[in-house]
């Protein structure tokens, strides 16, 4: 049988890439960012994608859309943490009965379908609202009362063979008591463990894709060499080309701040000389941010790939950061997906003084970072189908 997936706050598409395989047939996709759909759309030719607000859409339009196809299962990472959708007068701007988290509540009130499956940052289980309630009693007890048995828990990506350190809470409401809801294990930094396979490190990822320096690359590409071990071979997943690899437009400056930089280095590590400059200035900034640039060992796993890792991570022996391609392999996404969009965009905070709302979109980088990774997603995904069909 292959269960019907909608996905909401879809993004890019990773958490439905992840179902898809493990057998699933996504069906269709809401996402409000214009260039998250174009990539939701070019990598899942047959799902609906629907470019729209989703607090702007009633259950009856909904219905229409998506209710022939009927979703089994349904996906979401509300933002839960940004509460985007509270006002001063409506209460409790924590408590997530006001946030787009009961906009997904609502999708499942329309569908009732087998499982819902929400996904969010580890922290959301320590979140209280002002009256001393965990935010995540609140959204079990929401999904609870829709009938469901509920299940949280904080799974780790490089469990699942994903070269990257990257917690995520996953809640999952199903129609039908789990034994088991959530994957064990399956990969292990552990070399002395035979019972699980060795979780590839960030060499293991992205050694193969053609070796730029900064300011080269392009959106298209031909590989240089073959592929070096079973994940970079998985990932090529029948590509001909490399997409979606063009390094950052760096200064000689930032070069060779990069360049004096050890494994483990960050930007407060570099020469004072080399250290940034205040804004519009020569003065040696005072403002030095530990976690920006930090210079990426290749034999361990990659810190967690946020939506702004193009400032996160300086290549393992390239004088860059990452590419948006050497991203979405840390985050195991094949190579055959392709991030539509422009691969940067300026700050958000930026656009909005400046009244700029035709480039406030999604990034290559934004979408990737913000993606659920793919494998992570499937073993989920096989969990709970091998639960459900017992």
């Amino acid at each position: 049988m292959k269960y019907n997936v909608l996905d909401t706050f879809a993004g890019a598409g990773g958490f439905s890439l992840g179902f898809e395989l493990a057998g699933a047939q996504v069906i269709g996709a809401i996402e409000i960012d214009s260039w998250a759909c174009d990539t939701f759309r070019a990598n899942h030719p047959n799902s609906l994608v629907l470019q729209k607000d989703i607090t702007t859409l009633d259950d009856e339009y909904i219905l229409n859309l998506f209710g022939e196809r009927k979703p089994d299962i349904i996906l979401g990472g509300p933002p839960c943490q940004g509460f985007s959708i509270c006002n001063k007068n409506s209460g409790d701007p924590k408590d997530p009965r006001n946030s787009l988290f009961e906009q997904f509540i609502r999708i499942g009130k329309i569908f009732k379908p087998k499982i819902m499956i929400m996904e969010n940052v580890p922290n959301l289980i320590k979140a209280k609202t002002s009256n001393n309630e965990l935010v995540i009693d609140i959204i079990e007890a929401e999904l609870r009362s829709l009938g469901y048995f509920v299940y949280s828990k904080i799974l780790n990506a490089t469990d699942y063979g994903v070269p990257q350190i990257r917690k995520r809470l996953f809640v999952i409401a199903s129609d039908v008591e789990l034994a088991e809801p959530f994957p064990k294990a399956t990969h292990t930094n552990n070399n002395e463990c035979l019972l699980l396979d060795r979780c590839p490190t960030l060499w293991d990822a992205i050694s193969d894709l053609p070796a730029i320096e900064a300011r080269e690359g392009s959106e298209e590409m031909e590989y240089s060499i073959s592929p070096q071990n079973e994940y970079q071979k998985m990932l090529r997943n029948g590509a001909n080309k490399v997409f979606n690899h063009k390094s950052m437009m760096h200064s000689k400056r930032l070069v060779e701040r990069f360049a004096s930089m050890k494994w483990g280095d960050s930007t407060s590590d570099v020469p004072d000389h080399l250290k940034p400059l205040k804004r519009n200035s020569n003065e040696i900034s005072d403002k030095i941010y530990d976690q920006n640039n930090r210079r990426m060992h290749p034999d361990l796993q990659c810190h967690t790939i946020p939506a702004s890792f193009y400032a996160n991570f300086v290549h393992p022996y390239k004088n860059r950061n990452f590419t948006a391609r050497e991203g979405a392999r840390i985050q195991s996404f094949p190579d055959s997906y392709i991030f539509k969009g422009k691969p940067t965009v300026v700050s958000h905070k930026l656009l909005q003084r400046e009244g700029r709302f035709d480039d406030k979109y999604l990034c290559q980088y934004n979408q990737i970072g913000n993606a659920v990774p793919p494998l992570m997603a499937k073993a989920v995904a096989e969990n709970i189908f091998l639960q459900i069909r017992k």
